[in-house]
């Protein structure tokens, strides 16, 4: 984990890093709101390469995803199809939240290895010292259709909470 009081070769680095990330995920190099209240998980492999980033900051609200119905799917591969072609809507009612994923990535050849919900999960335990963040203090920004299946897939629902980290209305 890399915070914004770490040596600056350090935050040098991890500014590299999110530019990579942000080209890779399709980003407009958005810049962080607050920047000072950020963590910056990175999981490293056994050969030292940089294979997943998490970049989480504080946040106060989040909004739930609208769940719509699905088709009748008859295999996993028509539904991940499904979930990536189709539009995707929240709801405008407001919802507490403490921790917003403004980015989750990983190397492409290294995804389906649990590194994103192990980056989570390392998240969950160390975001606020001395508690661990249930799944529904977590919103993630607007994520990618790939995603939208992992949040979906690691939230246990459709419905999870997302937010706007551009705009930073709901910033703390």
């Amino acid at each position: 984990m890399v915070l914004p009081e770490d040596p600056k070769y350090a935050l040098k680095k991890v500014d590299e890093i999110r530019e990579m990330v942000d080209n890779d995920l399709g980003f407009q190099q958005a810049p962080l709101m607050c920047y000072s209240r950020t963590k910056t998980l990175l999981f490293i492999s056994n050969d030292k390469k940089v294979v997943g980033c998490l970049i989480a900051e504080h946040i106060q609200w989040g909004y739930r995803v609208i769940e719509e119905k699905h088709p009748v799917i008859r295999s996993e591969e028509e539904k991940v199809r499904f979930e990536r072609q189709k539009a995707w809507c929240c709801s405008t009612l407001p919802e507490p939240a403490i921790c917003g994923i403004s980015r989750i990535w990983v190397f492409s050849m290294m995804r389906r290895k649990k590194i994103a919900s192990r980056m989570i999960e390392c998240l969950r335990s160390n975001f606020i010292y001395g508690s661990y963040l249930s799944k529904e203090e977590i919103a993630f920004s607007d994520p990618t259709p790939d995603g939208k299946l992992f949040a979906t897939q690691y939230c246990g629902t459709g419905q999870f909470l997302v937010y706007n980290f551009i705009n930073g209305q709901n910033s703390t």
